[in-house]
């Protein structure tokens, strides 16, 4: 709250609880009452960088940061001009090239860097393709087009679900009126005990309240039976995502060749001997998912690898006979 005070007269919004910030293209903030006393003879110019400034421009400030304001305000009118869209273009490489054009030219005006030569650039950018943007500021995108009817679509649901609970709020006084005025009249002129006519009159309620009334309301259609959303053409659908099919994974145990007689399954270590002088797992253990069968199950394998294992000869050692032999 101390950040935002207006750099002429030096309020804060501490003092001021009211204090309402004007900004103008120059980005520089300026409140309500010193944009009056600038414009009292008819013009005036930023107290900080001595611009240009006209009464109309102001508007008031939405963010904290002068230059997060300053840029969205550049933004929004250089949008406004440079309002091409995808379809425009032949490939998506030219649209991207065209957006990163776009993007440079804000910075730069943001930024102060070649301002000049990049408003000369957006003068003639505008006189050259000056039908297209007159053309395009009446076209909306596909995109756009499609969240318009997501939106139309929330209204349209959100007015049916209001329409309905009127109804059963409806049905419901009426359902409490009709048996308020059957339990009036059962127990004046009826010849059972009051009770009993209490009870069935309970009983009936619990009944009524399982039955939700309302439920049967018909609902006006939204699509068409090929698909089709209502208002909308077989062009402006937006082609269905590919369904890529994958193959599930099937778990495949790993056999190893332990070259030795296999050792006993887990569920045997028990009945045949082999846990009497394990340690048991203490409780802990036992939490983290820590067996006696395991580590003895582990044990027997690490024992059992490797016993019929044989290793192949070495090939004999060269001696001098040998070698004379083969001399000659």
């Amino acid at each position: 709250m101390d950040d935002q005070y207006c750099p002429h007269c030096k309020t804060t919004k501490y003092r001021n609880p009211s204090l309402k910030l004007l900004v103008n293209v120059c980005g520089h903030s300026l409140c309500e009452n010193c944009v009056e006393l600038l414009f009292v003879r008819g013009s005036g110019a930023c107290p900080q960088c001595n611009a240009a400034l006209r009464r109309n421009d102001f508007r008031l400030r939405l963010f904290e940061d002068a230059g997060v304001e300053k840029e969205v305000d550049i933004r929004r009118k250089i949008l406004r001009d440079f309002n091409k869209k995808e379809e425009d273009f032949p490939t998506l490489l030219d649209y991207n090239d065209y957006l990163e054009e776009v993007e440079s030219i804000i910075y730069n005006l943001a930024n102060g860097v070649d301002v000049d030569a990049t408003r000369r650039k957006v003068e003639d950018y505008k006189k050259t393709n000056r039908e297209q943007i007159m053309k395009n500021k009446g076209k909306i995108s596909k995109d756009e087009a499609y969240l318009e009817a997501l939106i139309e679509q929330e209204k349209q649901e959100e007015e049916e679900k209001k329409q309905m609970y009127k109804i059963l709020a409806t049905e419901e006084h009426n359902m409490k009126t009709r048996n308020k005025e059957s339990l009036i009249d059962d127990l004046m002129f009826s010849d059972m005990k009051a009770e009993d006519i209490l009870a069935s009159h309970a009983a009936k309620l619990k009944e009524q309240s399982v039955s939700v009334p309302g439920s049967n309301i018909p609902k006006p259609a939204t699509q068409f039976s090929t698909g089709i959303r209502v208002g909308f053409h077989a062009d402006d659908n937006f082609m269905p995502i590919p369904k890529t099919e994958e193959i599930l994974y099937t778990y495949k145990p790993i056999v190893m060749d332990s070259y030795g007689p296999p050792p006993p399954s887990r569920e045997n270590l028990e009945s045949q001997g082999y846990l009497r002088h394990v340690r048991p797992a203490s409780p802990h253990a036992v939490g983290g998912g820590y067996s006696s069968s395991l580590a003895c199950h582990r044990a027997l394998e690490e024992a059992f690898s490797g016993l019929f294992f044989t290793a192949e000869a070495p090939p004999p050692t060269p001696t001098m006979s040998n070698v004379e032999m083969e001399v000659s």
